[in-house]
Protein backbone atom coordinates (compact mmCIF):
# COMPACT_ATOMS: atom_id res chain seq x y z
CA UNK A 1 0.00 0.00 0.00
CA UNK A 2 1.38 3.41 -1.00
CA UNK A 3 1.68 5.89 1.84
CA UNK A 4 -0.36 9.10 1.43
CA UNK A 5 1.43 12.29 0.43
CA UNK A 6 1.86 14.54 3.47
CA UNK A 7 0.94 18.10 2.45
CA UNK A 8 1.34 21.30 4.45
CA UNK A 9 -0.62 24.27 3.10
CA UNK A 10 1.01 27.49 4.32
CA UNK A 11 -0.78 30.82 4.24
CA UNK A 12 0.25 34.31 5.21
CA UNK A 13 -3.21 34.86 6.76
CA UNK A 14 -2.96 38.67 6.75
CA UNK A 15 -5.60 39.76 4.24
CA UNK A 16 -8.22 37.48 5.78
CA UNK A 17 -7.95 39.27 9.09
CA UNK A 18 -7.54 42.78 7.68
CA UNK A 19 -9.68 43.09 4.55
CA UNK A 20 -13.43 42.56 4.56
CA UNK A 21 -13.38 42.10 0.77
CA UNK A 22 -11.09 39.08 1.16
CA UNK A 23 -13.12 37.62 4.04
CA UNK A 24 -16.19 37.66 1.78
CA UNK A 25 -14.35 35.63 -0.84
CA UNK A 26 -12.50 33.34 1.56
CA UNK A 27 -14.47 33.19 4.84
CA UNK A 28 -12.53 30.07 5.86
CA UNK A 29 -9.17 31.71 4.97
CA UNK A 30 -7.27 31.11 1.76
CA UNK A 31 -5.08 28.38 3.20
CA UNK A 32 -8.05 26.40 4.51
CA UNK A 33 -9.76 26.76 1.13
CA UNK A 34 -6.69 25.41 -0.66
CA UNK A 35 -6.29 22.61 1.88
CA UNK A 36 -9.94 21.57 1.50
CA UNK A 37 -9.53 21.52 -2.29
CA UNK A 38 -6.46 19.27 -2.11
CA UNK A 39 -8.28 16.89 0.23
CA UNK A 40 -11.33 16.82 -2.04
CA UNK A 41 -9.33 16.24 -5.22
CA UNK A 42 -6.87 13.65 -3.87
CA UNK A 43 -8.86 11.96 -1.13
CA UNK A 44 -7.04 9.17 0.70
CA UNK A 45 -3.90 9.81 -1.36
CA UNK A 46 -3.05 12.79 0.88
CA UNK A 47 -2.92 13.88 4.49
CA UNK A 48 -3.21 17.67 4.65
CA UNK A 49 -2.38 20.10 7.44
CA UNK A 50 -2.29 23.90 7.46
CA UNK A 51 0.18 26.41 8.90
CA UNK A 52 0.31 30.19 8.86
CA UNK A 53 2.50 33.19 9.54
CA UNK A 54 1.24 34.09 13.01
CA UNK A 55 2.04 30.71 14.58
CA UNK A 56 5.30 30.13 16.48
CA UNK A 57 8.04 29.59 13.87
CA UNK A 58 5.25 30.34 11.33
CA UNK A 59 4.00 26.81 11.90
CA UNK A 60 7.02 25.44 10.04
CA UNK A 61 9.04 23.81 12.78
CA UNK A 62 11.70 21.25 12.05
CA UNK A 63 9.24 18.54 13.09
CA UNK A 64 6.50 19.79 10.75
CA UNK A 65 8.83 20.04 7.76
CA UNK A 66 10.29 16.60 8.44
CA UNK A 67 6.73 15.28 8.17
CA UNK A 68 5.92 17.25 5.00
CA UNK A 69 6.32 15.79 1.51
CA UNK A 70 4.92 18.85 -0.29
CA UNK A 71 4.62 22.42 1.02
CA UNK A 72 2.37 24.97 -0.68
CA UNK A 73 3.12 28.66 -0.03
CA UNK A 74 0.87 31.71 -0.45
CA UNK A 75 2.07 35.15 0.68
CA UNK A 76 1.65 38.76 -0.34
CA UNK A 77 1.55 41.50 2.30
CA UNK A 78 4.13 40.27 4.81
CA UNK A 79 7.01 38.64 2.96
CA UNK A 80 9.46 40.60 5.12
CA UNK A 81 7.92 39.23 8.32
CA UNK A 82 8.96 35.68 7.53
CA UNK A 83 11.91 34.80 9.76
CA UNK A 84 15.14 34.12 7.88
CA UNK A 85 15.80 31.07 10.05
CA UNK A 86 12.53 29.54 8.85
CA UNK A 87 13.41 30.34 5.23
CA UNK A 88 16.77 28.62 5.72
CA UNK A 89 14.99 25.60 7.19
CA UNK A 90 12.50 25.37 4.32
CA UNK A 91 15.30 25.67 1.76
CA UNK A 92 17.22 22.85 3.42
CA UNK A 93 14.18 20.60 3.27
CA UNK A 94 13.54 21.45 -0.39
CA UNK A 95 17.14 20.55 -1.21
CA UNK A 96 16.64 17.26 0.63
CA UNK A 97 13.60 16.36 -1.50
CA UNK A 98 10.53 18.15 -0.14
CA UNK A 99 8.30 19.54 -2.90
CA UNK A 100 7.38 23.24 -2.92
CA UNK A 101 4.40 24.82 -4.71
CA UNK A 102 4.67 28.61 -4.85
CA UNK A 103 1.35 30.37 -5.46
CA UNK A 104 0.66 33.73 -7.09
CA UNK A 105 2.26 36.68 -5.22
CA UNK A 106 4.56 34.31 -3.37
CA UNK A 107 6.85 34.95 -6.33
CA UNK A 108 8.20 37.68 -4.00
CA UNK A 109 8.50 35.35 -1.00
CA UNK A 110 11.93 35.02 0.55
CA UNK A 111 12.03 31.29 -0.11
CA UNK A 112 11.24 31.59 -3.83
CA UNK A 113 13.72 34.41 -4.39
CA UNK A 114 16.38 32.42 -2.55
CA UNK A 115 15.75 29.29 -4.60
CA UNK A 116 15.64 31.20 -7.89
CA UNK A 117 18.59 33.55 -7.23
CA UNK A 118 16.90 36.41 -9.12
CA UNK A 119 14.63 39.35 -8.26
CA UNK A 120 11.46 37.48 -9.38
CA UNK A 121 9.97 40.87 -10.33
CA UNK A 122 7.18 41.32 -12.89
CA UNK A 123 4.56 43.72 -14.29
CA UNK A 124 1.03 43.70 -12.87
CA UNK A 125 -2.44 45.22 -13.08
CA UNK A 126 -5.39 44.41 -10.80
CA UNK A 127 -8.55 45.43 -12.65
CA UNK A 128 -10.87 42.42 -12.96
CA UNK A 129 -8.96 41.15 -15.96
CA UNK A 130 -9.78 37.91 -17.75
CA UNK A 131 -7.00 35.35 -17.78
CA UNK A 132 -6.60 32.64 -20.41
CA UNK A 133 -4.30 29.91 -19.12
CA UNK A 134 -2.81 28.07 -22.09
CA UNK A 135 -1.25 24.62 -21.73
CA UNK A 136 2.11 24.46 -23.50
CA UNK A 137 3.18 21.00 -22.23
CA UNK A 138 0.15 18.82 -22.90
CA UNK A 139 1.79 15.62 -21.70
CA UNK A 140 2.91 17.03 -18.37
CA UNK A 141 1.31 15.50 -15.23
CA UNK A 142 0.37 18.95 -13.90
CA UNK A 143 -1.67 19.66 -17.04
CA UNK A 144 -3.75 16.47 -16.94
CA UNK A 145 -7.49 17.08 -17.10
CA UNK A 146 -7.13 20.85 -17.62
CA UNK A 147 -9.05 22.54 -20.49
CA UNK A 148 -7.09 24.41 -23.16
CA UNK A 149 -7.36 27.23 -22.54
CA UNK A 150 -8.58 27.45 -18.97
CA UNK A 151 -10.65 30.63 -18.62
CA UNK A 152 -10.43 32.53 -15.33
CA UNK A 153 -13.00 35.28 -15.64
CA UNK A 154 -11.68 37.65 -12.97
CA UNK A 155 -8.03 37.88 -11.99
CA UNK A 156 -5.07 40.17 -11.50
CA UNK A 157 -2.77 40.55 -14.50
CA UNK A 158 0.86 39.52 -14.28
CA UNK A 159 3.02 40.33 -17.30
CA UNK A 160 6.50 39.72 -18.61
CA UNK A 161 9.26 40.28 -18.06
CA UNK A 162 9.16 37.82 -15.17
CA UNK A 163 12.71 37.83 -13.77
CA UNK A 164 13.17 34.13 -13.09
CA UNK A 165 15.64 31.55 -14.37
CA UNK A 166 14.59 29.63 -17.46
CA UNK A 167 12.17 26.95 -16.16
CA UNK A 168 13.22 23.33 -16.42
CA UNK A 169 9.71 22.74 -17.76
CA UNK A 170 7.10 25.34 -18.74
CA UNK A 171 3.57 23.97 -18.37
CA UNK A 172 1.29 27.03 -18.68
CA UNK A 173 1.39 30.47 -20.28
CA UNK A 174 -1.25 33.13 -19.53
CA UNK A 175 -2.61 35.89 -21.74
CA UNK A 176 -4.59 38.98 -20.69
CA UNK A 177 -6.78 41.70 -22.18
CA UNK A 178 -3.92 44.17 -22.63
CA UNK A 179 -2.02 41.72 -24.81
CA UNK A 180 0.30 40.72 -21.96
CA UNK A 181 1.63 37.18 -21.66
CA UNK A 182 3.14 35.47 -18.63
CA UNK A 183 4.90 32.20 -17.79
CA UNK A 184 2.32 30.93 -15.32
CA UNK A 185 3.31 27.33 -14.63
CA UNK A 186 7.04 26.88 -14.11
CA UNK A 187 8.81 23.72 -12.92
CA UNK A 188 12.23 23.63 -11.32
CA UNK A 189 14.47 21.15 -9.58
CA UNK A 190 16.54 22.40 -6.69
CA UNK A 191 18.78 19.79 -5.10
CA UNK A 192 16.56 16.72 -4.65
CA UNK A 193 13.36 18.80 -4.49
CA UNK A 194 10.84 19.85 -7.10
CA UNK A 195 9.46 23.41 -7.20
CA UNK A 196 6.35 24.54 -9.10
CA UNK A 197 5.37 28.19 -9.48
CA UNK A 198 1.67 28.72 -10.32
CA UNK A 199 0.48 32.25 -11.12
CA UNK A 200 -3.32 32.53 -10.53
CA UNK A 201 -4.67 33.35 -7.07
CA UNK A 202 -5.00 37.03 -6.13
CA UNK A 203 -6.75 37.41 -2.79
CA UNK A 204 -9.53 39.63 -4.16
CA UNK A 205 -10.85 37.02 -6.59
CA UNK A 206 -12.41 33.56 -6.05
CA UNK A 207 -9.75 31.77 -8.07
CA UNK A 208 -9.08 29.02 -5.51
CA UNK A 209 -12.77 28.07 -5.58
CA UNK A 210 -12.53 27.26 -9.31
CA UNK A 211 -12.43 23.46 -9.78
CA UNK A 212 -9.87 23.53 -12.60
CA UNK A 213 -7.47 25.65 -10.55
CA UNK A 214 -7.93 23.26 -7.65
CA UNK A 215 -7.13 20.38 -10.01
CA UNK A 216 -3.89 22.02 -11.12
CA UNK A 217 -2.77 22.41 -7.52
CA UNK A 218 -3.70 18.80 -6.79
CA UNK A 219 -1.80 17.64 -9.88
CA UNK A 220 1.19 19.69 -8.75
CA UNK A 221 1.13 18.00 -5.35
CA UNK A 222 1.45 14.63 -7.06
CA UNK A 223 4.25 15.88 -9.32
CA UNK A 224 6.23 17.57 -6.53
CA UNK A 225 6.04 14.70 -4.03
CA UNK A 226 9.37 12.95 -3.39
CA UNK A 227 9.94 9.74 -5.33
CA UNK A 228 12.70 8.46 -3.04
CA UNK A 229 13.56 8.82 0.65
CA UNK A 230 14.52 12.33 1.68
CA UNK A 231 18.18 12.94 2.41
CA UNK A 232 19.69 16.18 3.67
CA UNK A 233 22.58 17.49 1.55
CA UNK A 234 25.97 16.12 2.52
CA UNK A 235 28.60 18.36 4.04
CA UNK A 236 31.80 17.61 2.17
CA UNK A 237 35.15 17.76 3.95
CA UNK A 238 38.69 17.91 2.63
CA UNK A 239 39.99 14.46 1.79
CA UNK A 240 43.57 13.36 2.36
CA UNK A 241 45.50 11.48 -0.38
CA UNK A 242 44.66 7.79 -0.39
CA UNK A 243 41.48 8.19 1.65
CA UNK A 244 39.55 5.79 -0.56
CA UNK A 245 42.05 2.92 -0.09
CA UNK A 246 41.92 3.45 3.66
CA UNK A 247 38.12 3.27 3.85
Amino acid sequence: MTEPIRVTVWGENVHEGRDESVRKVYPDTMHETIAAAVRAKLGDDVVVRTAWLQQPEHGLTEEVLAETDVLTWWGHAAHGDVDDAVVERVQRHVLSGMGLIVLHSAHFSKIFIRLMGTTCSLDWRSENDRELLWTVAAGHPIAQGIPHPLVIEREEMYGELFDIPQPDELVFVSSFSGGEVFRSGCCYRRGQGRVFYFRPGDQEYPTYHQPEVQQIIANAVGWAAPTSPRQLPEVHHRKTPGWFDQA
